[in-house]
């Protein structure tokens, strides 16, 4: 499936809700949305409330399955109000949601004044997440005491119908061993074949692995490679370091040697159907089912909408 990407990094909530019912209309599969409190880079100036969002997104839309792409549960929220969160949104979509869930960026975790812990902490703590959340599904009062978190008699009073599917992300073989077990579904960035395989071997039962790819539309290469390294030249960092930057100014440091001929290298720019073709068949090859693909420039999704529609979509469903 083809999806696009909510970014709630370089749009408001209004038009990220327009963004939505358009994307639809446009013949999207299904829909991502990030969970940030920052953006990456000043220059991108947005980061509403992800959840927020997503009701009114439900609301709004009527067929796109809905993901979080991806929320922590450990420290600005605590993994009960998560559970809580995606049933609601679950019952609000018609059970068209799948929680999309990852241990984190100091980023966005910060905020709260627990430190930054080192990623074999991080990892623990999303493991016991993923028991409670699990837990909370089933239905009935929960109790939980664990290295990082407690729980007092929690249960989800308004529980869905259908069960909410839980996709983790991934970056090797220490977290699929972690947490393969405990998903549905895959999440990871990069097209790389030998995730999915030690996937498919730890959970055979999980249907879905989703990737992202960003890509920057115009009918103007310069002015496309020039937007993408304005607001995406943090994304060849990679996790291992994405996670740990503090701030966007952080990350204008880390990148201020980046240029835009290097972010070419990595994200398709311009006008042409065949880069995103290519780029999207390179996650197909690898063993993914779904890529959600970001739009770079949050004034720039209408034009990028209509040319998925008539141009893209076409190309990749062929």
């Amino acid at each position: 499936m083809i999806g696009y990407t909510l970014m709630t990094e370089q749009a408001g909530p209004r038009e990220l809700v327009a963004h939505a019912v358009r994307a639809e209309q446009a013949g999207f599969d299904f829909e991502v949305i990030s969970d940030h409190y920052s953006p990456w880079l000043v220059e991108q100036g947005h980061a509403p409330n992800a959840w927020a969002v997503l009701g009114a997104v439900a609301q709004a839309t009527e067929r796109v399955r809905l993901m979080t792409y991806v929320t922590c549960p450990t420290m600005r929220y605590h993994p009960t109000v998560v559970a809580q969160q995606a049933a609601t949104v679950q019952l609000l979509s018609d059970n068209r949601f799948t929680l999309g869930l990852g241990a984190g960026e100091n980023l966005n975790e910060h905020v709260v004044g627990r430190g930054w812990p080192p990623v074999n902490v991080r990892h623990e703590m999303l493991g016991e997440a993923l028991e409670i959340i699990s837990r909370l599904f089933n239905g009935g009062y929960v109790d939980f005491v664990g290295r990082h978190f407690r729980v007092d008699s929690a249960k989800l009073w308004d529980l869905p119908s259908e069960r909410v599917p839980v996709g983790v992300a991934v970056s090797g073989p220490q977290s699929v061993e972690l947490f393969a077990p405990s998903a549905d579904a895959m999440i990871a960035v990069e097209p790389d074949a030998e995730l999915c395989r030690a996937w498919r071997t730890a959970a055979p039962d999980a249907d879905r692995i989703i990737g992202q790819l960003p890509v920057c539309f115009d009918r103007d290469e310069h002015a496309a490679m020039a937007r993408a390294h304005e607001q995406f030249r943090w994304f060849g960092g990679g996790w291992k370091v994405n996670s740990e930057l503090p701030g966007p100014s952080a990350f204008a440091g880390a990148t201020q040697f980046v240029r835009p001929e290097d972010v070419a290298e990595s994200i398709p720019c311009g006008p042409e159907v065949k880069p995103i073709v290519e780029a999207v068949a390179k996650f197909q090859e690898a063993g993914f089912t779904d890529v959600a693909l970001v739009q770079i420039g949050g004034k720039h999704q209408r034009e990028f909408l209509d040319f998925a529609r008539d141009e893209l979509l076409p190309a990749l469903r062929s």
